[in-house]
């Protein structure tokens, strides 16, 4: 059966509205709201309202509620205060790291590898997640608000993954970081993998479900795939790039360190990004033949190409491809 995710599921179709329409919603969020000032002020743009928004189907009463909770916890949480001494050593074996290049649609690129999990405290873990989210939106260009996720399987085990520090990462990106995630990518994960997967998928959100993508290294359709999204000059040989390039940690450290240096100017300014996003491949232009059992067949079709303009082919990805999600 052939899915269009526009009308996916379980929250309905979702609402197509008109700028004006966009607008209008934003200013009612914002009487709801109320008066805002310093950092809060900041992140409330008119764009962050609109993620919002378009996280809870344009129903403003909810999307305001979620904004509410993401303002205390960011108040509480303080995320942008974090610097890279605060995590360097759940960073040190690379288990996540921003990558040096984005896709060809702007998106920053987050490189996960469970496999080089090095710590057991879900707090630390969560705190530099946290820490990677928000330098990853430092980085994004004017016109993108989204990321990319690259999740490297190789030499995973059951060990290297916990269903609480997974149920606590879901947690904060879907409240916190509502429409941050463009596309996951599940790249050759083992078949051990499916069962806990498939426990987790209940704390997932349709839309969040349906944002992350199972890759190969032997199928040609993963190959066309990852060909369309990137650079493969700059894309890591892990996930069928030509870079070898190991991860060096004294030179992420550097880039880190670098980054922290523009974080009090970023929270100074009017952060505000245009409202309308750039075309990009997100539920709007992929469609799924699919059941809802994560080991059906997966269509992935980009409608566009983001360099000219044309439609780009399908990708079949196989019986063991699934639309499934993490964020």
């Amino acid at each position: 059966m052939s899915v269009d995710l526009k009308k996916t599921a379980s929250n309905g179709h979702e609402k197509m509205l008109i700028p004006q329409e966009q607008q209008g919603k934003i200013n009612e969020m914002r009487r709801l709201i109320g008066p805002l000032s310093g950092k809060a002020s900041v992140y409330c743009s008119d764009t962050s309202i609109s993620r919002y928004l378009r996280a809870r189907n344009w129903n403003v009463k909810k999307a305001a509620k979620m904004l509410k909770q993401t303002l205390k916890w960011r108040e509480e949480y303080k995320p942008e205060e974090i610097r890279w001494e605060d995590v360097a050593l759940e960073a040190e074996t690379g288990k996540i790291y921003r990558s040096n290049y984005v896709d060809k649609y702007g998106r920053t690129v987050l490189v996960m590898r469970p496999a080089r999990q090095n710590s057991k405290s879900t707090k630390g873990q969560i705190k530099y997640l946290v820490y990677c989210m928000e330098n990853a939106i430092l980085n994004l260009p004017p016109e993108q608000e989204q990321m990319v996720w690259l999740i490297d399987f190789q030499g995973f085990n059951m060990s290297h993954i916990s269903i609480k520090v997974t149920r606590e990462t879901a947690h904060v990106l879907q409240d916190h970081y509502p429409e941050r995630l463009g596309l996951a990518i599940l790249y050759n994960p083992p078949k051990i993998f499916e069962p806990f997967f498939t426990m987790v998928k209940p704390i997932l959100e349709t839309k969040t479900y349906n944002k992350v993508k199972f890759g190969y290294s032997d199928d040609q359709n993963t190959k066309k795939i990852m060909e369309d999204l990137f650079d493969l000059e700059h894309l890591e040989s892990a996930f069928g790039g030509n870079d070898n390039t190991p991860f060096d940690i004294n030179k992420y450290a550097e880039r880190m360190k670098e980054d922290d240096k523009k974080i009090p100017a970023f929270w100074t300014r009017e952060n505000s990004l245009p409202s309308v996003p750039i075309d990009v491949p997100s539920l709007d232009s992929i469609k799924l033949e699919t059941d809802s059992d994560a080991s059906d067949n997966e269509k992935i079709v980009l409608s566009t190409d983001p360099e000219t303009g044309t439609d780009q082919n399908s990708v079949n990805q196989g019986d063991r491809n699934a639309s499934a999600g993490m964020h």
